[in-house]
């Protein structure tokens, strides 16, 4: 597994269409950068290296065409009920959780949510793709999904049409070149965010910069890493599997791009935990930014 919810979703409906399908068809890569800062705390980095803030599965199963219900609610209760009757029709189901409140996953002070495929209900037993654990524990994390409490995704079928792969590339160009929230945190996003990190690894002599921000540079580097390899993306910032995908869509020019562009985030993951200066990483990111650059092009053009 490279991806937690492209395969996922090849768990759940098997293996007609491949991880890296499913990621492009979910919305594939994107980039998000911010620096959140409070007072008394340290800086903490923020990097999104997939299509963001849009929900992957939701995306990815409407592209393939697989018929699918999502459904929300307030109540613990009426949660607990459209689970047991979504998996006693022999629906497949995911359900978003709180990946701190699960046992495998590490403790964290504020929730952050993770889609898990809920296999089946024995007594009080709810048995995962991940492992099982208990009813109480599991509505416990399905609750402490605020933005999307008890959010439910029952799949009804496999689906069988055409993938729209045009939409989904269309889609990425978009996000990587243009508005994605429409108001003025969009310069965090796409290339721009891109480029941003970059000048702000460079940068050694404003607050912007990270030299004077980012004070404990061995922690700054590690999470740096974190998000350009494990957290919301796949390895290398997602790019080798976005680049499987565009060669599965017959798109080898723009997949032979993103391959390379992968291979500098790869750089850059490398250099991060090798401890390297600020700037000496914020040169890779400049160096992926073109290949970004070339590669957002050659999206639009094929569309």
């Amino acid at each position: 597994m490279t991806h937690h919810e492209s395969a996922l979703l090849r768990r759940v409906l098997g293996e007609e269409l491949s991880e890296a399908m499913w990621f492009g068809l979910g919305g594939g890569i994107g980039f998000m950068y911010f620096v959140f800062e409070y007072s008394g705390e340290p800086p903490h980095l923020s990097i999104i290296a997939q299509a963001h803030p849009e929900p992957m599965l939701a995306r990815a199963l409407d592209r393939a065409g697989v018929p699918h219900e999502i459904r929300h609610t307030g109540s613990a209760k009426v949660a607990e009920r459209n689970l047991r009757a979504a998996l006693g029709a022999g629906h497949r189901v995911v359900c978003r959780v709180d990946r701190h409140r699960l046992p495998w996953r590490p403790d964290f002070p504020f929730p952050e949510p993770i889609d898990v495929d809920v296999l089946g209900l024995d007594g009080d037993r709810v048995r995962l793709g991940d492992g099982d654990l208990s009813l109480e524990a599991f509505l416990d994390a399905w609750s402490a999904a605020k933005k999307e409490r008890h959010q439910l995704i029952e799949i009804a079928g496999t689906g069988g049409g055409r993938p729209d792969v045009a939409g989904a590339i269309k889609e990425t160009a978009a996000r990587l070149t243009g508005p994605v929230l429409g108001n003025n945190f969009d310069v965090n996003f796409g290339l721009s965010g891109m480029r941003k990190l970059a000048e702000q690894l460079g940068d050694t002599s404003t607050k912007q910069g990270w030299t004077r921000r980012f004070t404990d540079a061995g922690v700054a580097l590690e999470r740096l890493a974190v998000c350009l390899d494990v957290e919301y993306t796949a390895p290398a910032a997602s790019r080798p599997l976005f680049a499987e995908f565009l060669a599965e869509a017959g798109e080898d020019a723009a997949s032979r791009i993103y391959r390379a562009s992968g291979e500098i985030w790869a750089d850059v993951v490398s250099a991060a935990r090798a401890g390297e200066s600020y700037p000496r990483i914020g040169e890779l990111v400049a160096a992926a930014v073109r290949e970004e650059e070339r590669g957002a092009a050659r999206l639009g053009a094929q569309l």
